[in-house]
């Protein structure tokens, strides 16, 4: 048996971030405590190094490596930018929450390396080894840092609601996947995409295996009625894990859906349509309904994220009509741009939580925004746009978000799919616009001084501006998902 060595340039930012997580964790044994901040300015750095790495690796060619288990595409190196970017917003927003809360550790920073080392992986998997050990790598940093606060009650309880259910879905996955193997013969995804186009592949075991696939990955997504985790974690976990979790990971969770959905199964289109179909009413119904009786905005913006990912859902559903890929590019496109515009929209919302909290109190119940115009008007702006972005209005990226999705559903002929989403949005619109007017025509509860460092600020006020430019000039990132797509696909 020859061993091939594996071309390692492909995987040099994993192999950078891997080995600056493995430095840091020594580092850390030798700071004294007053010198913690080092650990965070690494991880910045590290953060940093990648996107320079991965900035300078693009090459626009599609590269396999590690005996076909890794991929070096556009996609990739596209969505991998995006999870630093994420990545470091939240950090920049948590820094001043963790430290008046003790919270501000070592290992705080260490599990959201791993973490994105395990987005990272699953972006890039073209294997279902190296997809499960992404994911797995994920999961578990996730699974600890919501239990970062050992002396909150609530945040323990999330975690092991979180583990518990995590651990399932992983088993329906990864039992989806054994019988896909079972069933082809190959773990590699495009070997799967060719064994079922040849028909070599059994076609009774190989739709059983996609009913636990599609399963486990609608647990990853946070949709109906795998969902029943996303409202405790998000209201249990300190704020910027919630942060966290509501944002990068979407990303990864698209990557994972497009390689194994499309990448490997588009042949069976017909089957899994069906199945995303009904997760996707469901959880745009169920996430706009249960979201209003809500009064804690964390618990709200939890039943928003599964109606935002139900509508993702819609964009990878329109991708084939009847056996024909003619709408393809438009409707796989529609869904990487929504994913990118809500985690977008995602980070500017958890960032005024964290920007209105302080010692000894969370700013994250809806009271808490009362008369915030009176206290700050720039900062209710920003708050402001936010909701309306979310809910869809004009001229906001969230408003083009769900126009484009709503489109590719519309050329595809299922124009009633389009009108009960638009509907639920127009139900979903009330809560969102409910913290609009709390800030603006209910006095303050709270006089206290709004709190935050001169960079949060900053940078809480970039991102507002970003989701209103990215609304009144659109078309290049709209633009720049169907280029990425048409070289990756």
């Amino acid at each position: 048996m020859n061993f091939v060595m594996p071309d390692f340039y492909p995987a040099a930012a994993e192999i950078f971030l891997l080995a600056m997580a493995c430095a840091i964790l020594l580092i850390d044994l030798l700071l004294p405590p007053a010198q913690r901040w080092v650990i965070a300015l690494l991880t910045m750095t590290t953060l940093v190094g990648c996107a320079i790495i991965t900035f300078f690796t693009i090459d626009g060619q599609v590269v396999l490596t590690f005996s076909n288990m890794y991929v070096d595409d556009m996609l990739g190196d596209f969505l991998k930018l995006l999870v630093y970017l994420s990545v470091a917003v939240m950090l920049v927003y948590s820094r001043g929450y963790l430290a008046v809360r003790g919270l501000n550790k070592s290992e705080f920073y260490l599990l959201v390396l791993f973490a994105t080392l395990g987005m990272m992986v699953m972006i890039s998997a073209s294997h279902f080894v190296s997809l499960y050990l992404g994911l797995e790598l994920l999961s578990l940093s996730l699974y600890a840092l919501v239990a970062l606060d050992r002396d909150s009650a609530r945040a323990t309880e999330a975690a092991m609601k979180y583990f518990v259910l995590g651990a399932m879905a992983s088993g329906l996955l990864l039992y989806g996947m054994s019988m896909i193997y079972g069933a082809t013969g190959t773990l590699e995804i495009g070997g799967v995409a060719q064994a079922i186009y040849h028909g070599v592949a059994n076609k009774t075991v190989l739709i059983f295996g996609l009913v636990f696939l599609v399963s486990g990955l609608a647990f990853k997504l946070g949709v109906a009625p795998f969902h029943m985790w996303i409202p405790d974690v998000y209201h249990g976990a300190p704020t910027p894990i919630t942060l966290f979790i509501g944002s990068a990971p979407k990303l990864a969770a698209f990557a994972m859906s497009l390689r194994l959905l499309v990448y490997g199964l588009i042949e069976l289109a017909g089957e899994w349509q069906l199945m995303l179909m009904m997760l996707a009413v469901l959880s745009i119904a169920l996430g706009n309904l249960a979201a209003i009786a809500q009064t804690n905005l964390k618990r709200m913006l939890a039943y928003s994220a599964i109606s935002h990912m139900g509508f993702m859902l819609l964009g990878l559903l329109s991708g084939v009509v009847g056996g024909d890929r003619h709408f393809a590019l438009n409707a796989y496109s529609s869904a990487m741009y929504y994913t990118v515009s809500y985690v977008l929209m995602s980070l500017g919302a958890f960032g005024m939580i964290l920007l209105l909290s302080r010692a000894g109190h969370e700013a994250e119940n809806l009271d808490d925004f009362k008369g915030l115009n009176q206290r700050s008007p720039w900062f209710a702006a920003v708050m402001g746009i936010m909701m309306f972005s979310m809910a869809g209005v004009p001229f906001f990226i969230g408003f083009w978000a769900k126009f484009s999705v709503l489109l590719a559903v519309v050329d595809t002929g299922q124009v009633w799919l389009a009108v009960v989403a638009v509907f639920f949005s127009l139900i979903g619109a009330y809560y969102y616009l409910r913290v609009v007017k709390l800030m603006y025509a209910d006095a303050p509860e709270d006089a206290a001084p709004i709190q935050g460092s001169l960079d949060m600020r900053l940078l809480l006020s970039a991102n507002g501006l970003a989701v209103v430019l990215l609304g009144l000039f659109p078309e290049e990132l709209m633009r720049q998902c169907a280029l990425i797509l048409l070289r990756s696909l």
